[in-house]
């Protein structure tokens, strides 16, 4: 089996009011802030050894859903044999690429859950 699961490596929710959300996370759970992406207005937030990620809600493509994906945390992350698993069950996993998680970017993929849920597999990190 090419995939082994380590943890739940970040979730990203979609939130309506970025500071109240913020500040929620930090005074009512004890989360902290990593990092910003401004481009995307995306709050990455400690989470223990996982994180909790703040993305404005969407006003129509996603209109009614509250997350906009979960990530799994896999070692090893071998691109070509998850793609090649993934496809051999019928689901078309995106191009991988690095993406910033709960260790720092690494290599990750996404595809879709039979409901449509985003899932990101995420590879160890190769930077922090």
């Amino acid at each position: 089996m090419p995939i082994n699961v380590k943890l739940i490596d970040h979730v990203v929710l979609y939130v309506s009011d970025m500071e109240r959300s913020v500040q929620f996370y930090e005074t009512i759970l004890g989360c902290k802030v990593v990092r910003h992406n401004e481009k995307l207005n995306l709050v990455h937030m400690s989470a223990g050894a996982s994180m909790i990620d703040l993305l404005p809600a969407p006003v129509a493509e996603h209109a009614g859903r509250n997350v906009d994906h979960v990530a799994l945390q896999i070692e090893p992350f071998d691109a070509d044999t998850l793609i090649a698993h993934l496809r051999g069950k019928g689901v078309e996993p995106t191009a991988p690429r690095d993406r910033f998680g709960a260790g720092g970017t690494g290599p990750s993929l996404t595809f879709s859950d039979p409901d449509g849920n985003t899932i990101e597999l995420k590879g160890p990190a190769t930077s922090a």
